[in-house]
């Protein structure tokens, strides 16, 4: 493998992965660098990401315009990326976002639905009886409002949609070195990415695409403005007859009436276990980490119990005719910014910072990612196309 490319990546996460490929269309000679999956997280000592997973909610519909513009335009490419790739990660389950019609609460649901109508995005709006008879499995209380959005919206499995952009990257020519990157310094002329494995290589530029982690002094020049939380998620197994039953079930995402509750629920998915899981979260709490060290202990934790206790009796309240076999819980980080924005900027002429999820980057990744490929390669992002510059 040469040492010596016009960009490198680092971070195969969601994002990194798409700007490396994007890059490599582009006619870039780009590496891409960043290791696999731990085989055991809980004694792992390196580094984590929160794509460690099998599905993430995908949608148009959003409460922000400009994210709900990010989503179009990545959602837009899932198909084409699936039949160039032969690897499948979108499933279109459809998704429902719900809350209260009145009260302080409805707020959230009517700037959803002003977004949507705005970007002319397809969605029903269901209550009462209509909404109880389309999705019989779910107990919502009086007074709850639903928006269906059928069309282009349910489930993304991120480890595939990972799998699809490097594949397309290295058949354009992009190299993937599946190693830690230990630190990134500027030098004469060039960036230096110093890899765990003792491997040097250099570019005229670098991306860092590495999610919570971006934070750490040994990767970007500068400082980066991003709060970092810890996530606990938790699981349902279910057995196949459940699964059945639930075909017609949709990705929810759900502002309930009780304080602090707003939780998001996944239908059935299989699992490499052999398991089929009803997946959900929403801390009630938000808990920061600070620093790298802070990071890596939650996500060798596992999440917290009582999160995920919490979040186990809402669904039952949710779905309290729900069969399951057993309940468990992992962690995971969101990574915030000031903006509510991603943050895609160059902190340096040969540095720039891709990251900044915000809780819902995950859906948006491959249009993220063509933004990182924008600068990284000089062009810079217009700032009437998303109606911000993505920098701090």
């Amino acid at each position: 493998m040469a040492d010596q490319f016009e960009v490198i990546v680092v971070g195969a996460g969601l994002m990194g992965s798409a700007a490396a490929r994007h890059l490599a269309e582009m006619g870039v000679d780009v590496a891409l660098v960043g290791p696999g999956e731990p085989t055991d997280k809980s004694s792992h000592d390196g580094v984590f990401a929160s794509h460690y997973d099998q599905a993430r909610i995908t949608r148009k519909l959003d409460a922000d315009a400009g994210w709900a513009k990010i989503a179009a335009a990545a959602i837009e490419r899932y198909r084409a990326l699936e039949q160039r790739s032969g690897i499948r990660f979108f499933e279109e389950a459809g998704s429902l976002i719900a809350g209260p019609q009145s009260g302080a609460a409805a707020e959230f649901l009517h700037d959803v639905r002003a977004v949507g109508t705005a970007q002319a995005v397809g969605f029903e709006s269901l209550a009462g009886e209509a909404l109880s008879g389309r999705f019989p499995f779910f107990a919502f209380p009086d007074g709850i409002e639903a928006l269906f959005e059928a069309s282009q919206a349910g489930w993304l499995n991120p480890r595939a949609h990972i799998r699809a952009q490097i594949a397309l990257a290295e058949a354009q020519g992009a190299k993937h070195h599946r190693a830690e990157v230990a630190r990134v310094e500027e030098q004469a002329g060039h960036a230096a990415v110093h890899c765990a494995d003792g491997t040097v290589l250099r570019a005229d530029r670098v991306v860092i695409a590495c999610g919570g982690f971006s934070k750490s002094q040994a990767l970007l020049p500068q400082p980066i403005p991003l709060t970092v939380y810890a996530r606990t998620i938790s699981f349902f197994e279910i057995d196949a007859e459940e699964a059945a039953r639930l075909a017609a079930m949709p990705s929810l995402i759900y502002d309930a009436p009780a304080p602090g509750l707003h939780i998001y629920v996944l239908p059935p998915v299989a699992y490499p276990d052999g398991t089929i899981r009803i997946k959900l979260g929403g801390d009630p709490v938000d808990v920061e980490l600070h620093g790298t060290a802070e990071i890596k202990e939650w996500f060798r934790s596992g999440g917290s119990p009582e999160v995920s206790a919490q979040l186990a009796e809402a669904l039952q309240t949710l779905m309290p005719d729900l069969r399951y076999r057993a309940i468990s819980h992992d962690s995971c980080v969101t990574a915030f910014t000031p903006t509510g924005k991603p943050l895609i900027y160059p902190q340096t002429d040969r540095i720039v910072a891709l990251t900044g999820g915000n809780g819902v980057g995950a859906k948006c990744a491959d249009e993220l990612g063509r933004l990182g490929a924008m600068v990284a390669t000089g062009q810079g992002i217009p700032t009437n196309l998303y109606g911000a510059d993505f920098r701090p």
